[in-house]
């Protein structure tokens, strides 16, 4: 029988794009994928350093499988993703936990087969974290889900460095992929029938400025939206610094790019937004959003907030609450700072920090607020005519299917049994509005047939 991998995957859409390469890899090698932790003959923990909270839920499973191992002592343990390039976790795992047979990081993850195969002959933890990238790697194996959606990797790294974000020192600098090999990679994934594709990188805004000759996000979108097949084109994430009027153009021109624009504000206050590095203010972000909203019909914004930056005063709390009333997002992601070791942020935590329960009261705050205007913006859509695509059941009624809209709102649909909708573009009427989802019934023949149980494989050739 063949041996069996488990792949634990914590963080953004990167790291779900990471495990898909090393599964396609583990395939090659001739392993199977497991749902089951404990039918693992293989567990991959791909960690997340962006905040603490997803550092401490991959030190506790690291933590428990110690009992996992003993039970199996022939069971391979490894540590991958953005933690494991951090100095502090190969030092835990060194103190804490020596039951981890590999620690590998982002920019050697293309050398799992080797790393394993090194990882056999050694009886202590073998530790092979590159400090810096090397070229972009074309042509690796992958292993997708069913479906019609797919990521694509554009450009790797950041050189923004923001003050509290650690990504720069865990993914490198910025690297981007050419166009042709994209290209070819999101033609193979449309004929194989995913339609809904999104672009990712920690910048895509700044997707290729380090080509030869230079490129852009906006050049490659109107080239990707060429593919037929393709329905919907989103891209994951920006910086609102470099989103150029050109592409908002595009987007405006385009009938596959997704209006659904994610600008990440961090905070309303132009002092706070000094501090953070972010390089605009207040003031050029909301002219941003003014032009976005101008071009762009039935525009979706959505965006990132980080409550309680060291050092923020609650005039600079009543900026940030200013600004998501005047911008009225659909919705907003918002966070307590958490401080990432290494980032100038962490030193001024210890200096000057917001206490915790001013943290929390200010972020009730802010959520009570956004919650009201997503309630809002989704009472707008009642009695109009969505498409859907239907992701599966819902998980609280299985007489209800679960889907988004190409603006990212999810929307559950009475079901018919007798009709399989699973990744399936379905048109449906808006009919009930709450602030997290939208209701609707079915109101004509999906879009597209149905779609084949299948996995794609990869790489190009």
């Amino acid at each position: 029988m063949p041996e069996k991998y488990f792949i634990k995957t914590y963080g953004c859409q990167m790291n779900e794009r990471d495990t898909e390469i090393m599964a396609g890899q583990l395939d090659e090698l001739g392993y199977s994928p497991t749902q089951n932790d404990h039918d693992a003959d293989l567990i991959i923990i791909n960690t997340c350093a962006v905040r603490g909270s997803a550092e401490q839920h991959a030190f506790g499973y690291i933590g428990q499988l110690k009992q996992l191992k003993e039970q199996h002592p022939d069971l391979k343990l490894a540590v991958a993703g953005c933690m494991a390039q951090e100095p502090g976790t190969v030092a835990w795992i060194k103190r804490y936990a020596p039951h981890v047979d590999l620690v590998f990081g982002t920019h050697n993850l293309h050398q799992l087969p080797k790393l394993l195969e090194e990882a056999d002959e050694h009886q202590e933890t073998l530790v092979d974290v590159w400090k810096t990238a090397g070229d972009v790697v074309e042509h690796l194996p992958s292993h997708r889900n069913d479906g019609v959606r797919a990521f694509v990797n554009i450009i790797y790294g950041c050189d923004k460095f923001c003050t509290y974000c650690i990504v720069p020192f865990t993914r490198g600098k910025e690297r981007s992929r050419n166009i042709g090999p994209i290209f070819e990679e999101v033609k193979a994934l449309a004929q194989e029938g995913y339609q809904d594709i999104t672009v990712l990188g920690q910048n895509v805004n700044s997707y290729g400025h380090d080509l030869d000759p230079q490129v852009d996000l906006a050049d490659l979108l109107q080239t990707l939206e060429q593919i037929e097949g393709v329905r919907w084109l989103r891209y994951t994430t920006s910086h609102p610094r470099d989103f150029s009027q050109r592409l908002i153009d595009t987007i405006a021109a385009s009938n596959k790019i997704t209006h659904h624009v994610h600008l990440p504000v961090q905070s309303g206050s132009s002092g706070i937004l000094k501090r953070m590095n972010r390089k605009y203010t207040k003031e050029q972000y909301l002219d941003l959003i003014d032009r976005v909203k101008h071009a762009i019909d039935d525009v979706s914004l959505t965006t990132d907030i980080i409550v309680g930056f060291p050092g923020e005063s609650e005039a600079d709390f009543a900026e940030t609450l200013d600004l998501v009333k005047t911008v009225r997002y659909d919705a907003a992601f918002t966070f307590l700072y958490s401080p990432r070791e290494g980032t100038p942020a962490a030193r001024w935590e210890g200096r000057d920090p917001v206490p915790n329960p001013v943290k929390k009261e200010r972020l009730n705050r802010l959520m009570e607020l956004q919650y009201q205007i997503s309630w809002e913006a989704n009472q707008k859509l009642l009695g109009r005519t969505e498409i859907v695509l239907i992701e599966g059941l819902s998980r609280k009624d299985p007489n209800v299917w679960a889907g988004r809209t190409q603006s990212n709102k999810v929307v559950l649909v009475n079901r018919d049994p007798q009709q399989d909708l699973i990744d399936r573009f379905v048109p449906v009427r808006i009919e009930t509005a709450k602030t997290f989802y939208l209701g609707g019934v079915q109101v004509g023949a999906p879009l597209s047939g149905p779609v084949p149980r299948r996995r794609v494989e990869l790489p190009l050739l």
